[in-house]
């Protein structure tokens, strides 16, 4: 019975504590645009997890994935005007993979680190625009062989449009 009481009471306070937690969800948009969600830990760190999707616009489409663990404000420096909402810059680093489909039949699937860095601004009522760029170089396997993956590197810039909750 004491048992069944301290699971019950350690299940209650990790729910607590991670419903507790600042979040957002949202989409980012640009060329490589993207479903993020962002979990809070405490005022300083954020997890970001995005679900990229590469637009037609050029040869080629495809799909991914970002995950990254943001410092928020690094170094204690922040922004010196929160006049009504809050300005905050956040920078991490993580892990992305994914797969494209390319016109000219050069299908490949990436994986490898990625890097996070952007500056956000939260309103005073419950929402955040953010601008933020999502670099990441890996590995690349294709019908050829392995090679570098530097393609990501040169990952356009998104605005970001996000609820907080």
């Amino acid at each position: 019975m004491k048992k069944s009481i301290l699971v019950a009471a350690v299940v209650l306070c990790s729910t607590v504590i991670s419903f507790a937690q600042p979040r957002a969800i949202g989409i980012n948009l640009g060329p490589w645009s993207s479903f993020s969600y962002q979990h809070g830990f405490g005022d300083d760190n954020m997890l970001d997890v995005a679900a990229n999707v590469i637009l037609p616009f050029g040869s080629n489409f495809g799909v991914g994935g970002h995950v990254t663990y943001d410092w928020i404000d690094p170094f204690g420096a922040t922004f010196p005007w929160n006049e009504q909402g809050e300005w905050h810059w956040y920078m991490g680093v993580g892990g992305s993979a994914g797969f494209v489909w390319a016109k000219d039949a050069k299908d490949w699937f990436y994986a490898g680190v990625a890097g996070h860095i952007g500056f956000e601004y939260d309103f005073w009522f419950p929402f955040q625009l953010s601008l933020d760029w999502r670099p990441s170089l890996g590995i690349r396997s294709t019908a050829d062989g392995y090679g570098f993956n530097n393609h990501g590197l040169w990952g356009p810039i998104s605005l970001g449009v996000r609820y907080l909750f």
